[in-house]
């Protein structure tokens, strides 16, 4: 099976604009690439890179600059079964990725929060994806559509993925490997307030 992970490589998570600087951005979009390949690997998988423009990682790597779901749908449409992880999974661990991946369903779904789709597995060749809106719920139907049993995976560590400042805290509670250290480096810790957990710069940085 295929495992491929897209990744935007020029604008990363601009979401974070407020607490981060633009090179910060690319760094720790980056690192948390970083944990997704270094789990797949550790599944047992050998990752691919799908991304908006070149970058430096030892895996084999498609340039693609169209919008996220063309350029999946050209790999689905080549291919089969096929795996897509995203690149914003810090928490993802190689037995959450085994469990997705060994689902027997035609198409396994991943769902993150908000109703997005995190990662799936697409083993029927009619099934394409769609990554506007709720894609969760688009997957779904469309997996019905053309006829395809549908699995879910319901896992915190693919579930959790990676876009505000708030979201920072889980890696800083949840997380190893390059993304935590990263933040750990650039002086990000955790704070509680009123019984709620955020984060903070220290002067590290």
């Amino acid at each position: 099976m295929r495992v491929v992970v897209p990744f935007a490589a020029e604008q990363p998570k601009t979401r974070l604009d407020d607490f981060f600087t633009p090179a910060e951005r690319r760094e720790f979009s980056r690192a948390m690439l970083d944990n997704v390949l270094a789990a797949i690997r550790e599944s047992g998988h050998e990752p691919e890179l799908l991304t908006t423009a070149p970058i430096e990682r030892d895996v084999p790597t498609i340039v693609d600059e169209r919008p996220l779901t063309t350029a999946v749908n050209a790999i689905l449409e080549t291919d089969s079964p096929v795996a897509i992880v995203m690149a914003d999974l810090p928490l993802a661990t190689p037995a959450a990725l085994a469990w997705l991946f060994d689902a027997p369903e035609d198409v396994v779904l991943a769902p993150g929060r908000g109703g997005g789709t995190n990662a799936l597995v697409a083993r029927h060749p009619d099934f394409r994806v769609d990554y506007h809106g709720t894609s969760y719920l688009d997957h779904r139907e469309g997996a019905r559509r053309v006829g395809a049993s549908v699995g879910i995976v319901d896992s915190f560590r693919l579930g959790t993925d990676i876009d505000e400042r708030a979201d920072l805290a889980e890696v800083l509670v949840h997380g190893e490997g390059a993304a935590r250290a990263w933040l750990d480096r650039v002086g990000v810790r955790l704070v509680r307030s009123d019984g709620r957990v955020g984060v903070e710069r220290t002067g590290n940085g």
